[in-house]
């Protein structure tokens, strides 16, 4: 029986956000305004961090590895959201959707673990500012980020493998906006206890290890400047460190909320907003945080800027130099 109504599923169909036609439009212009202000956002500390010289350092190579992260996080489920949003057809296919779902796990936990690689950083250079060059070479800084897109690429792999084998019924219908893996094996049918064993596993390691990680950083942080810091190196301390314990919070806060300690009665409505709040929301105040609450940033576009701002005044300068002279 169970074999019978097994079908080769070629589709699914997303049924996206529970908005109600008459503000589809609002929403669209919402979620468009987010996306573009996402993307803006996270190309010019790319491109800051990428023109300043000021800016090459190990702290804002990983921050730069983050921002692109953050960038094709979003780019890889809030696009179809805007397609389907407006179009009858909201169907994606079978390939489409494990392309999907394999993108964003791997932007979801490369962010996951650069957030730890940061906290390491920060750590590093609080309580060894004397050792932080040496440390912190440019060797293991390179280290870090290849072996972190590795770590999160063969991670992703692995499940997205996993789910491949599975067999779906004719209920083809994901209740979400995009292909989220947990949504996927509820519409499986065959036995799904090799997934759920290594979500469990890994999983849980891949969220709460990295977690732990970040916490225990900062505690030494925390325990070292109280030690040896006054009132304004504590201040100054906390500001420095500030824009990543904001993103941290972030992050964390709805990730643990949705995939750690979900609640019995959670509606499908709830996890679609948590999930909006991690795929949309973080991914755009990220750059406002990194760059309002940081003082190298705002600096390095004034220093982009006035080099742009010499240039043209020195090629129109030129260009009226050559029409006096003809």
């Amino acid at each position: 029986m169970i074999l019978n109504n097994q079908t080769a599923i070629s589709q699914f169909i997303l049924l996206g956000l529970p908005i109600p036609p008459e503000q589809k439009q609002l929403f669209y212009a919402l979620f468009l305004a987010m996306y573009l202000t996402s993307v803006l956002g996270n190309l010019i500390i790319i491109i800051l961090i990428h023109l300043d010289p000021h800016l090459h350092t190990p702290m804002y190579l990983f921050l730069s590895n983050l921002s692109f992260s953050d960038l094709c996080f979003s780019s890889v489920t809030i696009p179809k959201l805007l397609q389907n949003m407006q179009s009858q057809d909201t169907s994606i296919t079978y390939a489409g959707c494990l392309t999907q779902m394999y993108f964003f796990m791997v932007f979801a936990n490369m962010e996951n673990v650069l957030l730890v690689v940061m906290a390491y950083d920060r750590y590093v250079a609080i309580c060894f500012p004397l050792h932080y060059t040496r440390i912190m070479s440019p060797k293991l800084c390179v280290s870090l980020v290849v072996l972190s897109w590795v770590f999160t690429i063969l991670y992703s792999m692995l499940h997205t493998l996993l789910l491949a084998r599975l067999s779906f019924c004719e209920d083809n219908v994901i209740p979400h906006f995009f292909c989220d893996i947990s949504v996927l094996l509820k519409l499986a049918c065959s036995d799904t206890y090799i997934n759920e064993l290594m979500i469990f596993i890994l999983g849980g390691l891949d969220i709460v290890i990295p977690f732990i990680l970040i916490v225990v950083s900062y505690v030494q942080i925390v325990c070292s400047i109280l030690k040896f810091s006054t009132t304004r190196g504590i201040a100054k301390v906390f500001s420095t460190c500030g824009s990543h314990l904001s993103v941290v919070s972030l992050f964390y806060g709805t990730i643990i909320g949705v995939y750690i300690c979900p609640s019995a009665n959670n509606s499908t409505v709830k996890e679609i907003v948590m999930a909006l709040m991690y795929t949309v929301v973080t991914p755009m105040l990220n750059p406002f945080i990194y760059s309002l609450r940081n003082r190298d940033m705002k600096e390095a576009l004034i220093r982009v800027l006035c080099k742009k701002l010499n240039l043209s005044n020195n090629y129109i300068d030129i260009n009226i130099t050559n029409v006096f002279l003809k």
